[in-house]
C-alpha cells in the first residue's frame, strides 16, 4: 500500500477486510478520518461499514452513488475511502425543508456553524454532497452564499439512485438518511473545476410556469407540448409520451444566465398533464435553450478542466484527483464515449490515482471564489 496515498479502493466489504484497512491507515495517521464514496449496488453494506469504522474507531462520513470511476471506468462493486490525515468540520442534515422560509432558517443555521470554524487558515472548500432527490438545491445554495459569501469555494455532487426512486443515500458512523446533505469544510483546499462543453441553441423560450423542479409551462403553454415541438424544429426528432424517456436524456434544458453561463437541467420524469420534472431547479422565468448530445465539445471541455485545475492548484502530474461524473451526462453521450471522456482526463492530467463516482447533479462556482451553481451533465474535479 502506497503510504503518501490518501485515496483506496477497497474491492471487499467484508467487515474483516475492512478493519485490515483501516488499521494499516490508521497506524499511518492516528486521527484519520474517511469519507466513503459506495456503489448503489453495495447500498446493503453500509451497516457493515459502521460497524467496522466503529470497531476501529475511525469517524465515518459518506454517500451512495449510482457507479463509482475507477482507473478510467465505471465500476459498481467496493468502495472508495477518501482519506484525512484529520477528519474535518462536518454535518449530516437529513429532511431538509421545502418551503422556502423554512430552508432559509437551515442555510442560516448550518452557515452559522460552519463561519464558527473558519479560522485565518487560508482557501477553505464547502464540499457538499446532497441526496438527489432535494427539490430546492439552488435555493439552498443561494441561502448559504447569502451567509457565506466568498469565505469558501464551493463544490459538490448529488448521491442517489440512477432510477430517481428515494432511498437513504447519505450517512455517518450511525446514521443512514435520506432527502438531506452532507456538508464537509476542506482546510487549504482550493475547490473545484467544473466543466460541461455544451453549446447553446440560438432559439430560447421562457419557462413561464415552474414549481421547483418542474415546468408546468414554457412560454405560457404546457411544457411538454412546446418540448416536442422544439425537438422535431431543430433536430428533427418525434418525441412521445411513450418514447420520452428515451429521448428526454438526450435533448436537455440549458438555462442561459445574465452572464451567458449556461446550466445543464436534464428533463427526467413527465407528469400526465405535460409537466416535466429536471435534474435541479428551474427558476420561473428562466430563459432556456435546448442542447442536443453531438454539440458537447468532449476535447474542449476536458482541456479546460485539466487546465482549470493547473491554475488553481499548479502542477497536478502525479497527484490525487476526485472526480464526479454526471449519470446524465454519461447517459447523454453513451458509455463508450463518457468511458473515453475518463480516460481522457487521467491522460491529460496524469494523476497518480483519479477517484470519483457517478453522480446526480453537480455544484461548483460560476468563477473562483464565485457563486455556487447547481449543474448538471458536467464534471467536476479537484485535488484531494
Amino acid at each position: 500500500m502506497d503510504k503518501t496515498s490518501m485515496m483506496h479502493y477497497l474491492p471487499e466489504l467484508e467487515r474483516d477486510a475492512i478493519e485490515r484497512r483501516l488499521a494499516e491507515l490508521k497506524a499511518m495517521h492516528p486521527d484519520l478520518g474517511v469519507c466513503v464514496l459506495l456503489p448503489e449496488a453495495e447500498k446493503d453494506k453500509v451497516g457493515v461499514l459502521q460497524s467496522a469504522f466503529a470497531g476501529c474507531k475511525v469517524p465515518l462520513m459518506g454517500a451512495i452513488f449510482p457507479a463509482l470511476v475507477k482507473e478510467g471506468r465505471f465500476v459498481t462493486s467496493g468502495a472508495w475511502l477518501l482519506c484525512f490525515v484529520e477528519m474535518p468540520y462536518f454535518v449530516l442534515q437529513e429532511d431538509l425543508p421545502p418551503l422556502a422560509a423554512e430552508a432559509e432558517l437551515v442555510a442560516e443555521k448550518i452557515a452559522g456553524d460552519i463561519r464558527a470554524q473558519i479560522d485565518s487558515t487560508s482557501d477553505f472548500t464547502l464540499f457538499m454532497l446532497f441526496d438527489a432527490m432535494v427539490p430546492n438545491i439552488g435555493t439552498l445554495l443561494d441561502n448559504l452564499y447569502l451567509h457565506l459569501a466568498n469565505r469558501v469555494h464551493y463544490a459538490g455532487a448529488n448521491a442517489g439512485s440512477e432510477s430517481f426512486q428515494p432511498m437513504p443515500c447519505l450517512f455517518d458512523g450511525e446514521r443512514t438518511v435520506q432527502n438531506g446533505v452532507l456538508l464537509m469544510l476542506l482546510r487549504h483546499h482550493k475547490g473545484a473545476i467544473l466543466e460541461h462543453g455544451y453549446q447553446t441553441n440560438p432559439h430560447t423560450s421562457y419557462a413561464t410556469s415552474t414549481s421547483g423542479n418542474c415546468i408546468s409551462q414554457i412560454d405560457w403553454r404546457p411544457a411538454f407540448d412546446v418540448y416536442r415541438e422544439l425537438v422535431h424544429e431543430h433536430y428533427g426528432e418525434e418525441v412521445t409520451a411513450k418514447n420520452f424517456y428515451q429521448y428526454g436524456v438526450h435533448f436537455p434544458f440549458g438555462i442561459v444566465r445574465a452572464n451567458h453561463h449556461v446550466l445543464v437541467r436534464i428533463p427526467v420524469m413527465l407528469a400526465d398533464d405535460g409537466s416535466l420534472f429536471c435534474v435541479g431547479e428551474v427558476p420561473a422565468n428562466s430563459v432556456l435553450t435546448l442542447l442536443k448530445a453531438p454539440t458537447v465539445r468532449t476535447v474542449e471541455t476536458l482541456h479546460n478542466v485539466a487546465e482549470g485545475l493547473k491554475a488553481l492548484n499548479g502542477d497536478i502530474e502525479g497527484a490525487e484527483l476526485l472526480l464526479f461524473y454526471c449519470a446524465g451526462r454519461r447517459l447523454h453521450l453513451g458509455i463508450p464515449m463518457a468511458t473515453t471522456e475518463l480516460e481522457a482526463f487521467a491522460g491529460l492530467t496524469q494523476a497518480s490515482q483519479v477517484a470519483g463516482a457517478l453522480s446526480l447533479g453537480e455544484i461548483g462556482g460560476s468563477t473562483v471564489n464565485g457563486y455556487p451553481l447547481f449543474h448538471n451533465a458536467t464534471l467536476v474535479a479537484s485535488r484531494w
